[in-house]
């Protein structure tokens, strides 16, 4: 991108944002950054639904 085209996308960016408040976009950003990390909390609940966490060592309560 060249300087003109940086700044355009800027300007792009702060026009979707442009009637909300810091707070609200901040708080908008957070929700957003909380269910991304759900999301990927999720995924990894799936992927190691084993009887043991990624160390390899059972985990507290499991038998044998």
């Amino acid at each position: 991108m060249s300087g003109p085209d940086i700044f355009k996308a800027f300007r792009m960016s702060e026009a979707n944002g442009k009637n909300l408040s810091r707070e609200e976009r901040l708080a908008a950003k957070l929700r957003e950054n909380l269910r991304r990390r759900k999301a990927q909390a999720r995924a990894m609940d799936t992927e190691g639904s084993s009887d043991s966490d990624e160390s390899g060592v059972p985990k507290p309560g499991d038998a044998g």
